[in-house]
C-alpha cells in the first residue's frame, strides 16, 4: 500500500496557543494561532501565524525557527506603517501569504472590511518593519498569492473572487484565477485557472502557499472544501501543475486530495475537520529558482482553525500526484 504523500510530523502540532505570549490587554491566554506564512530567511523558517483573542479580534505575529519545527513567536504584534491612511472599517487582517521577490519579502493577507473582503499588501526586506502598500483588489476576495517572479515581464498572483455565497450568508469562491499586474498594486484579472469540482473533495477552492517553481511546471498547493456531506465542510488539500510560461495553462491536477483531517488537531477545535496549507519551503533550490525533484517540502497549515501542524513531501511525489490517474 502507498503511503501518504504528505507525511505528517510526528510531534504536531508545532504551534499551539500556549506557545503565544502574553501581551495585554488583547493577547491574554488568546483561543488560537494558525494558518501560517512561510519563507526562508537567512538561515532562519520565518512563519507569520494568524493570532486570534478571547474577542475573536485577529492579530498577526511573527515566529522564528533554526530548524524549520520549532519555533518561537516573537512577543510583539506585526504593524503595517502606513495602514491608518485606510479610511474604511477594518475589521481582520489575517491569512498572510509570504512570497520572495529578490531581496523583497510581500505579504498579501485578507482584510475584513465594512465592504467585504478585499486584498492587502504590505511590503519589509528585514521583517523588522512592515510597510503596507495598498489594497490591491476592487472587489471581494481572498487567498491572494503571488508568484516569486515575473512571467512575461509582469507581476503574476492567483486569488479567489468570492462570488459564491453560502446559505449562511458567508460570501466564498470555487475558482483560482490568475491576476497581472505592472506594478504590483493595480491588478487585472486575466482568466480563471481552476474552477471546483462540484459533488467531489474540492467544490470550494482557494490558492495554498506562493507556487514552486520547478522544471516541470509551477507546482501549486491549494485547498479544496467538500460542502456537500451532512456532516458539514471538510478543508483537504490538493495540487496542480501549471504552465512556466503560461500560468493560466493547467498541465495536471491530481484527482484526490493529498492532505485530509484524521488527526484529532485537524478534527477538533474552533472549526472541525479543517487542513489549511498556507505556506511552505524548500531544502533545494538552484541558483535558477527552481525548487529540485529531490527537496524536501516543508508544509505549513492550519488545523481546525486552532494551532499549526507540519508535514513533509517532495517535489517530485506531489509532481507523480498531479499526473496520477
Amino acid at each position: 500500500m502507498r503511503g501518504p504523500l504528505l507525511e505528517r510530523y510526528a510531534h504536531n502540532p508545532i504551534i499551539t496557543r500556549q506557545h503565544v505570549p502574553d501581551l495585554g490587554p488583547h493577547l491574554r491566554d488568546v483561543s488560537s494561532v494558525f494558518n501560517p506564512g512561510a519563507v526562508r530567511f537567512g538561515q532562519q523558517t520565518l512563519l507569520v501565524v494568524r493570532v486570534q483573542n478571547r474577542g475573536r479580534e485577529t492579530f498577526l505575529m511573527l515566529a522564528r525557527s533554526h530548524d524549520g519545527i520549532h519555533f518561537d513567536i516573537e512577543p510583539k504584534l506585526i504593524q503595517l506603517e502606513g495602514i491608518d491612511a485606510v479610511t474604511e472599517t477594518i475589521y481582520h487582517i489575517y491569512d498572510a501569504r509570504i512570497t520572495a521577490i529578490g531581496a523583497d519579502y510581500y505579504l498579501m493577507f485578507a482584510m475584513d472590511m465594512a465592504v467585504g473582503c478585499r486584498l492587502g499588501l504590505a511590503h519589509t526586506t528585514d521583517f523588522l518593519c512592515f510597510r503596507f502598500l495598498g489594497i490591491v483588489s476592487q472587489d471581494d476576495n481572498r487567498n491572494g498569492v503571488l508568484f516569486p517572479e515575473k512571467v512575461g515581464g509582469r507581476y503574476l498572483r492567483l486569488d479567489r473572487p468570492n462570488g459564491v455565497r453560502l446559505a449562511s450568508g458567508v460570501a466564498t469562491g470555487d475558482g483560482i484565477w490568475l491576476s497581472a499586474s505592472s506594478d504590483l498594486l493595480n491588478w487585472e484579472p486575466q482568466q480563471e485557472v481552476l474552477a471546483g469540482r462540484w459533488h467531489y473533495w474540492d467544490e470550494l477552492i482557494g490558492a495554498g502557499p506562493p507556487p514552486l517553481k520547478t522544471h516541470e511546471g509551477w507546482l501549486l498547493l491549494y485547498h479544496g472544501v467538500a460542502t456537500h456531506l451532512n456532516t458539514g465542510h471538510i478543508y483537504q488539500a490538493g495540487v496542480a501543475l501549471l504552465d512556466l510560461h503560461n500560468p493560466a495553462r493547467v498541465l495536471a491536477r491530481g484527482r484526490y486530495n493529498i492532505l485530509e483531517p484524521r488527526e484529532p488537531y485537524e478534527l477538533m477545535g474552533q472549526v472541525p475537520n479543517v487542513v489549511f496549507p498556507s505556506g511552505w519551503t524548500a531544502d533545494h533550490v538552484d541558483a535558477d529558482g527552481f525548487t529540485l525533484p529531490h527537496a524536501t517540502i516543508s508544509v505549513y497549515y492550519g488545523a481546525a482553525d486552532t494551532q499549526v501542524a507540519l508535514a513533509f513531501t517532495s517535489v517530485a511525489a506531489l509532481v507523480s500526484a498531479c499526473r496520477e490517474e
